[in-house]
């Protein structure tokens, strides 16, 4: 399965695409759009939009997953980012490809080990599990390790959803906040 893991902003979005094949994880490519500051909104998040269409074309991921947006300090730049995040769905969508989404707590736990990881950590844990010969950008590595969380909690979510449509003891069961009932 072909993963594409995105970071969007209004000034640097980074992407990053994995393949996963079983519990085999295989780098295929990453990078960082940069979108001139000078532009105006609209055509900024164009930017955005037109690259990540581009790309996902041309690596034909699977699926998207990008970190779910938090509240900034600044409500100004909440509001930028979410636009900027809007763009990148569009993109997604636009393509029919299915995207999930993960806090930043879930991201950094799944690749580094623990929520609190800082971004060095997270730089250097998405070199050592892909195999990387050098530190990838800070906008790059974010973006991997949307993907690699996606790889690592994708495999229990289907276990979730064929317990949730499995028949057990004649009766019908279901799982309700991680428990069979």
């Amino acid at each position: 399965m072909r993963i594409i893991g995105i970071d969007p902003g209004l000034r640097k979005t980074g992407f990053g695409i994995i393949e996963q094949n079983g519990q085999t994880i295989k780098y295929v490519t990453s990078g960082t759009i940069v979108i001139p500051t000078d532009l105006p909104l609209a055509e900024r998040l164009k930017v955005i939009f037109d690259n990540l269409n581009q790309i996902i074309r041309e690596t034909n991921p699977l699926v998207a997953a990008m970190e779910i947006i938090f509240m900034n300090t600044n409500p100004a730049t909440t509001l930028l980012l979410g636009q900027a995040r809007g763009a990148a769905l569009c993109a997604v969508a636009n393509n029919d490809i299915k995207v999930y989404e993960y806090t930043a707590l879930q991201i950094k736990k799944a690749v580094v080990g623990t929520g609190r990881a800082a971004k060095n950590q997270v730089q250097m844990m998405v070199q050592r599990l892909l195999s990387l010969n050098g530190l990838p950008s800070s906008d790059s590595a974010d973006a991997l390790s949307c993907a690699l969380c996606h790889s690592n909690i994708n495999p229990f979510r289907m276990i979730m959803k064929n317990l949730q449509h499995s028949d057990i003891n004649d009766k019908e069961k279901t799982v309700k906040n991680g428990r069979l009932i």
